[in-house]
C-alpha cells in the first residue's frame, strides 16, 4: 500500500465537501473516481496533493510519513506531501510564457534544485514518451489542447512522484483529441504507475482501473473492481449516474 487515508473531511465555510472519506491507494494500481459534479472528487484529489488542507483526516504513506490534519501541519510537511504526487489539471495550467520543455523542467530545477543538464535530458525523454519531442520548443498557444495536456502529464512525471493524480484530464478537450491523452495514461498504467484519476470516461475507467470509486454529496457511495461498480452497481445512486452517462438521450 502506498497511501492510507482515514477520516478525510473538508469544508469551505458551512459547505461540507468531503465527509469521512476512507481510501487506500495501493502501489502500482489505478483508481478511477467517478460521480456527479459537486460530489467532492476534485477536492479529494487536491487534498491528496496538498493544494487544499483538510479539516481532519490521517494520511499514512508506506515510508512512514504520517499527517494528522487535526494538528497544525508545518510548511515542511505540507511541501513533503506536495512532492509525493504529480497533478494533472483539467485546464492544463501550463506557464504560457515558457516552452513545452521549460514547462517540464521548471519543477525539478527550481523546486527540487536538480542538475540542469540531467533534468533537460530527462525532460526531453518525457516529451518523447508523450509523443511531443518535436514540439518541445513551442509555446502552449502553439499547441492543441491534447498536446498541452500531454505536456502537463510530462511535467507531472518530471518531479518523479510516488502518485499521479489526474483531475478530469480530458474534460476540456474536443472529442477528437481525447484519445491521444487517454492513450498516454493507458501506457502509464501498463508501466505500473500508481494513479488516481477523476474521469467521466466509463469505458476507459473500466479498461485501466483496478478499482473504481463512486462519490456523491461528499461521501464514497460505492467502491470496488470496475466490473462490479460499472457493470453491476449495488447502490441506486450509482445506477442512476451510470444510466444517465451511458444513455444520455433517455
Amino acid at each position: 500500500m502506498l497511501l492510507s487515508v482515514k477520516g478525510l473531511a473538508k469544508a469551505f465555510g458551512e459547505l461540507e465537501v468531503l465527509k469521512d472519506i476512507d481510501v487506500e491507494i495501493n502501489k502500482g494500481k489505478v483508481i478511477s473516481i467517478m460521480g456527479p459534479s459537486g460530489s467532492g472528487k476534485t477536492t479529494m484529489l487536491r487534498c491528496l496533493n496538498g493544494l487544499e488542507q483538510p479539516n481532519s483526516g490521517i494520511f499514512t504513506f508506506d515510508d512512514g510519513f504520517t499527517l494528522n490534519f487535526k494538528d497544525k501541519i508545518s510548511n515542511q510537511d505540507a511541501l513533503k506531501l506536495r512532492r509525493k504526487s504529480g497533478m494533472v489539471f483539467q485546464s492544463y495550467n501550463l506557464f504560457p510564457h515558457k516552452t513545452a520543455l521549460e514547462n517540464v523542467t521548471e519543477g525539478p530545477i527550481i523546486v527540487q534544485k536538480r542538475n540542469k543538464k540531467e533534468v533537460k535530458e530527462m525532460a526531453e525523454g518525457l516529451l518523447e514518451k508523450v509523443g511531443l519531442k518535436e514540439k518541445m520548443h513551442l509555446y502552449p498557444h502553439q499547441l492543441s489542447g491534447g498536446q498541452q495536456q500531454r505536456v502537463g502529464i510530462a511535467r507531472a512525471l518530471a518531479i518523479e512522484p510516488d502518485l499521479m493524480l489526474f483531475d478530469e484530464p480530458t474534460s476540456a478537450l474536443d472529442p477528437e483529441l481525447i484519445g491521444e491523452v487517454l492513450t498516454v495514461i493507458r501506457e502509464l498504467a501498463n508501466e505500473n504507475w500508481t494513479m488516481a484519476i477523476v474521469t467521466h470516461e466509463v469505458q476507459f475507467a473500466e479498461q485501466v482501473s483496478d478499482e473504481v470509486i463512486f462519490m456523491d454529496d461528499g461521501y464514497i457511495v460505492e467502491q470496488g473492481p470496475p466490473k462490479e461498480v460499472l457493470r453491476a452497481p449495488k447502490e441506486k445512486r450509482t445506477q442512476q449516474f451510470l444510466n444517465r452517462i451511458l444513455n444520455p438521450s433517455q
